[in-house]
């Protein structure tokens, strides 16, 4: 029988609103295709300047002018000032996750909170983060993003957990690879009640979730 000590959390599309949903509803009003936008980050990788925004090497304001010019060179014309605009309106907490982290905590896990952000998207000045997560890693302060997995070993280093025992949940796919190859339980937020309930199973006792 598996030994939980920790829970892993995302913050965007997990504690939080999605920023995909964002996203996608920005491409809608845009009428560009659904998924272009996540399609191009990918396919620009580690040089884009999506991830570079990610890893801290570049602010809002120079970011905004080159994912414009990088959408366009793909074909499509959009503003990367109001997609950003459309996702912090996203960015509100989600009460079910919030009571979730706190029943972790009064139950003795420890909890961390691994994302991927930027500088100036407000992630540092919420003041809500330090009570609820023993570890805040943030993709903008080291230098590393999802799914680079040298930023899972860095928030297991901090946690001082073995792999084998921490649970980590993500809303996309590609950034819950990593973890599980290093040996973490991984569950896919899609809808949060329903990953609440997949995560009180696999601790062994609930967590809300209609």
């Amino acid at each position: 029988m598996s030994v939980w000590r920790a829970v892993i959390f995302d913050l965007g599309g997990v504690v939080m609103g999605s920023p995909l949903h964002a996203i996608a509803a920005y491409e809608r009003e845009c009428g560009i295709p659904a998924g272009v936008i996540n399609r191009l980050v990918v396919a620009n990788g580690p040089a884009g300047a999506w991830s570079q925004l990610e890893r801290g090497e570049l602010a809002l304001d120079a970011f905004f002018p080159r994912f414009d010019a990088e959408c366009r060179a793909a074909g499509h014309e959009l503003s990367a000032r109001a997609m950003m605009e459309r996702i912090a309106a996203a960015a509100r907490p989600r009460p079910q996750m919030l009571a979730a982290v706190r029943e972790l905590r009064a139950r003795g896990l420890r909890t961390s909170a691994l994302t991927n952000n930027w500088r100036g998207d407000g992630t540092g000045e919420r003041d809500w983060l330090g009570p609820l997560f023993d570890v805040v890693v943030e993709s903008a302060v080291e230098g590393l993003r999802k799914p680079d997995p040298r930023i899972y070993a860095l928030v297991l280093e901090r946690l001082a957990v073995p792999a084998h025992e921490t649970v980590f949940l993500d809303d996309i796919g590609r950034n819950l690879k990593p973890a599980r190859t290093l040996g973490m339980r991984t569950i896919k937020v899609d809808d949060p009640d329903q990953a609440l309930r997949e995560l009180g199973a696999v601790l062994g006792f609930p967590l809300g979730g209609s």
